[in-house]
């Protein structure tokens, strides 16, 4: 694994420094940009997770309905963490790849600390009741919620439009 974090640390260092990268607003895609960050397929996927972990009423709606078409908590929190390696480090360290700024950064990482702290406690495995009736979810909720509404804020998006599904991520993400 160590020339995995090799290669992200190098690519977040040469995508730091073009700075003409940064700053820079681009076309959308439903909404969001498509490809105004170096590494905006992570953000959408990051954008993708806290949407649906801030949104108590998708919860109940869609993931305890059990609803198609949107995974449930852990596929959430895989987004969340899987290429970005935020269960392992700080999103400071993706400003200006992933990330706008550090506040975006503080926002997620406090988010992700609180939904692997109760996933820690649960299991992956619980069903989705278990996260939901959790005595910190609402908490975690929270730190989702705002962390989504200041990166989609930034990126001109509704942060109250509804979640989108995983098939519109993956063609969102598949486009460039």
């Amino acid at each position: 694994m160590t020339d995995v974090k090799g290669n992200v640390r190098s690519m977040t260092v040469q995508a730091s420094e073009n700075s003409s990268r940064r700053g820079r607003r681009s076309s959308t895609m439903g909404g969001m940009p498509v490809n105004d960050m170096p590494w905006w397929r992570w953000r959408s996927n990051v954008r993708s997770a806290l949407h649906m972990l801030s949104d108590p009423v998708f919860q109940r709606d869609v993931w305890l309905a059990g609803v198609d078409g949107y995974g449930d908590v852990t596929d959430a929190v895989y987004r969340l963490v899987e290429d970005t390696w935020l269960d392992h480090w700080s999103a400071e360290k993706y400003v200006g790849t992933i990330f706008r700024d550090s506040q975006e950064a503080a926002l997620v990482d406090t988010a992700v600390l609180r939904v692997l702290r109760i996933m820690h406690q649960v299991g992956p495995d619980a069903p989705v009741a278990a996260y939901l009736e959790h005595q910190a979810w609402p908490e975690a909720v929270r730190a989702a919620r705002d962390a989504h509404v200041r990166l989609a804020a930034s990126d001109g998006d509704e942060p109250d439009a509804p979640p989108r599904s995983l098939e519109v991520l993956q063609i969102m993400t598949r486009s460039a």
